[in-house]
């Protein structure tokens, strides 16, 4: 009789299992989608340096919302949904922060280098603007309250950039911040055509200190400013872009007025006591800070200059994420009254804005 004798086989080793990825929580989604929304902000970039797309004046900032919108609107299924937190931070809060800073591109200098005159042509547009608009826009073509004021904004102070500005106050919807940049771009680039053959015609007959007057008072975003003065001749466009820039000046003003009348508004409204606290934008108290910082020359000229680039990478990603945000099915809702309403703003601004530059000079 044999005795068997069985053989221990040895059993194969027991992977080890792969290293779970971190845990999502809503601090690394929020990072997730301010990343994912600063890659395409990159991305637009260097689309808006394009030479083709440069000659047209579509700033990094238009560009930036279209993109948005296309991405927002046939991709956003390939972003995971947690990540909307970051594109939501993006649009509001950094927002605020980059449009404080942009307080850096002005100066009390620049204001006092166009005179009395020049001042009192970016005030009277600027009211004239928002004026004509909020009540155009609310009474004639039955808009409601925040799509017409910022139309308005973007057609009276400094294109998408107020429109920007002019949001987080209102509370607006990411919608109507978009119809409204849309006016900005339709007729601000219209502008950089147009003025040059007016010009060149002879339909504009002013000296240089009075056409850069015109045209830096009444075109809506300054790139576009530089894109129509440049067709003219340099001392045009100095003048032009400085103008401009007292129209910037005017965004905390209007800002600081439209919070007060915010908040008597929702006093009569809601029935709430004079108790309310009123809503001071302080990113515009930021702005005005940092422009009288610039005009005491403390900062290092390239550290400006470094400065600017970045704010404006900043603000390039706040409009890709309002675009990300916005559906075209809201705009629309808003149909061609939108679109009637910067018209009128656009004859207001060609028409009225030569009529003030002649009693101004």
């Amino acid at each position: 009789m044999s005795n068997s004798s069985s053989t221990a086989v040895p059993l194969p080793a027991t992977p080890a299992a792969p290293a779970s990825p971190p845990a999502a929580t809503p601090w690394r989604d929020k990072l997730n989608g301010v990343l994912f929304v600063g890659l395409m902000a990159g991305a637009v970039m260097q689309l808006a340096d394009l030479p083709a797309i440069r000659q047209l004046g579509f700033s990094p900032l238009v560009v930036g919302i279209v993109c948005g919108m296309l991405y927002g609107n046939f991709l956003r299924g390939t972003m995971p949904a947690d990540w909307g937190a970051g594109v939501n931070f993006t649009a509001r809060r950094l927002l605020r922060i980059a449009v404080a800073f942009y307080g850096l591109n002005i100066s009390i200098q620049q204001i006092a280098a166009v005179g009395l005159p020049g001042l009192a042509v970016s005030v009277a547009v600027v009211l004239g603007t928002l004026l004509i608009g909020t009540v155009v826009g609310q009474r004639l073509l039955g808009l409601d309250r925040d799509t017409a004021m910022l139309t308005a904004a973007g057609s009276a102070i400094c294109g998408a950039a107020a429109v920007l500005a002019f949001e987080p106050t209102l509370r607006a919807a990411p919608h109507k911040s978009a119809v409204a940049v849309a006016t900005v771009v339709l007729f601000g680039t219209l502008s950089m055509f147009l003025y040059p053959v007016l010009y060149h015609a002879g339909w504009l007959n002013f000296d240089t200190q009075a056409l850069g007057i015109y045209i830096g008072g009444t075109i809506h975003e300054v790139a576009q400013v530089v894109g129509a003065a440049s067709n003219i001749d340099p001392a045009t466009t100095e003048v032009a872009t400085i103008v401009k820039m007292t129209r910037v000046a005017l965004l905390v003003p209007v800002l600081l007025v439209l919070g007060m009348y915010l908040r008597s508004a929702a006093s009569h409204a809601g029935g709430q006591g004079k108790g309310a606290k009123l809503p001071i934008p302080w990113f515009a108290v930021g702005f005005l800070v940092l422009a009288i910082v610039n005009s005491l020359n403390i900062i290092p000229a390239d550290a400006v200059a470094a400065i600017r680039r970045l704010d404006i990478f900043a603000l390039t990603m706040a409009m890709t994420a309002l675009g990300i945000e916005t559906r075209f099915a809201q705009i629309r809702k808003a149909g061609p009254r939108v679109m009637a309403l910067g018209l009128i703003l656009y004859a207001w601004l060609l028409v009225g804005g030569y009529a003030i530059v002649k009693l101004a000079y």
